[in-house]
């Protein structure tokens, strides 16, 4: 290896400085194949500026989870060869964690084939509950992606002389140890509990960079924290011997910010009515075009699935699901029930869905098309498993213990909307006599 550098350039975190055996792993084709996948699907439809891709995602969640580990590692006291390794498992985890993500959205992840058909080890999924008969989802393409095709053997030789292994990566991916040595051991302490949690946790890099990411190319403010208060507050604590992620509690104030930031761009961004009126539109031609588009389950060829790909079956298509994505014919969004309508959890979601769902048959009767779509916005899915400590005078406390937020809004934010086809909207609203 040599010790030549190069730097890429990056609005959110300026020159992100990778070596040269990173930038082969960048350049293969695997993680090529993210420069034509949105990062936020059919967003730009709402924010022309959205426009950014996984590929610029993932170099600037690496450049993230390195200033994390940074800051972390003088409180590890690792031995020279255990930081240099440590960190490049992490940098290549955090770069890689997206790769399996399929085209424009996660509706297309509906047409993936049987998790059997991939046979990702047994391993990457061990302790969770998983169905036999499931289906694929975008972590059993990305493990793949990093264990079994041209990338791990890629890594292989790029990072043997680090010591580092396919699996090593995986691991940090889908938080279980890797078959034989424990290759995140360091003086008797386990750091996988602690790596994992910086590629996805409560306070990871991923979330890190996508929100200041999302937020910079949406032009919206929701996305916005303290993110050097943050980061200079982290620290380390020790239990049983493994090794978790802490927070000074002076800090705690911006970690709640950073929580809100995320809660209010699922409302505001990630579940806009725009792009979930596309996305059941997409979902709708998966579902009525028999196998017209497929995902398939060979490695190599998912490569060649991109965003650029599956508009180009859209645009052959005579789906007319595919058509209306394709002109940009989306469906009118008539009614909207979230949580400010219902008073902040205190509302009910099943009821929203029942009088909508009414409502649309109504509207089904008369002949007119229309559908209901359910989106939540959650404020976390780690705090109530205490993956984040705080540290206090008087000890460590879990964070959900420390912070009334997660109390608060235990309950997910639900958005009930209908949508009826733009050409009948005026006709709709007057049958349900909704005012404009």
């Amino acid at each position: 290896m040599t010790s030549m550098r190069m730097h890429i350039r990056d609005p959110i975190h300026g020159a992100i400085e990778v070596t040269p055996d990173e930038q082969a792993l960048i350049d293969s084709p695997q993680y090529q194949r993210l420069r034509n996948v949105k990062q936020l699907g059919f967003a730009e439809l709402a924010f022309p500026g959205a426009t950014h891709t996984r590929y610029s995602h993932g170099l600037g969640a690496m450049a993230q989870g390195t200033r994390l580990f940074e800051q972390l590692a003088p409180g590890l006291d690792l031995a020279a060869p255990d930081l240099a390794r440590l960190r490049q498992i992490l940098r290549l985890a955090v770069l890689f964690h997206d790769l399996g993500h399929a085209p424009l959205s996660h509706a297309t992840e509906r047409i993936m084939p049987p998790a059997s058909a991939l046979a990702v080890p047994e391993w990457t999924r061990a302790g969770k509950r998983i169905k036999q008969d499931r289906q694929a989802d975008h972590e059993d393409y990305t493990l793949k992606l990093i264990l079994d095709s041209g990338l791990a053997a890629e890594i292989e030789e790029r990072m043997e002389p680090f010591g580092i292994k396919p699996a090593h990566v995986a691991a940090l991916v889908c938080g279980q140890p890797p078959p034989g040595e424990n290759p995140f051991l360091s003086k008797g302490r386990d750091l996988l509990p602690l790596l994992r949690q910086l590629v996805s946790g409560e306070l990871d890099a991923d979330r890190m960079d996508y929100l200041q990411r999302d937020s910079f190319f949406t032009g919206v403010n929701y996305g916005k924290f303290d993110v050097d208060w943050i980061v200079q507050n982290l620290a380390s604590i020790e239990r049983e011997g493994k090794v978790h992620l802490a927070l000074q509690r002076r800090a705690v104030f911006a970690f709640e910010d950073f929580l809100l930031s995320r809660y209010h761009m699922f409302l505001g961004v990630y579940l806009h009515h725009a792009s979930v009126g596309y996305e059941t539109l997409l979902q709708k031609f998966c579902e009525t075009s028999q196998g017209e588009y497929a995902l398939p389950a060979d490695i190599d060829e998912y490569l060649q699935h991109d965003d650029v790909a599956l508009l180009a079956a859209l645009r052959k298509s005579t789906n007319p699901w595919a058509r209306r994505v394709v002109r940009r014919q989306g469906f009118r969004l008539l009614v909207e029930r979230g949580p400010n309508d219902r008073g902040l959890g205190n509302g009910d979601e099943a009821q929203d869905r029942r009088d909508l769902d009414a409502q649309c048959k109504t509207l089904d009767d008369e002949g007119i098309d229309a559908f209901v779509t359910s989106s939540r916005g959650v404020l976390s899915t780690y705090g109530k498993d205490a993956t984040l400590w705080v540290i206090t005078p008087n000890g460590e406390v879990p964070i959900a213990q420390y912070t009334e937020l997660y109390e608060r809004y235990a309950e997910a934010a639900a958005l009930v909307r209908l949508y009826v086809v733009p050409e009948r909207a005026d006709e709709a609203r007057r049958i349900l006599d909704i005012k404009r």
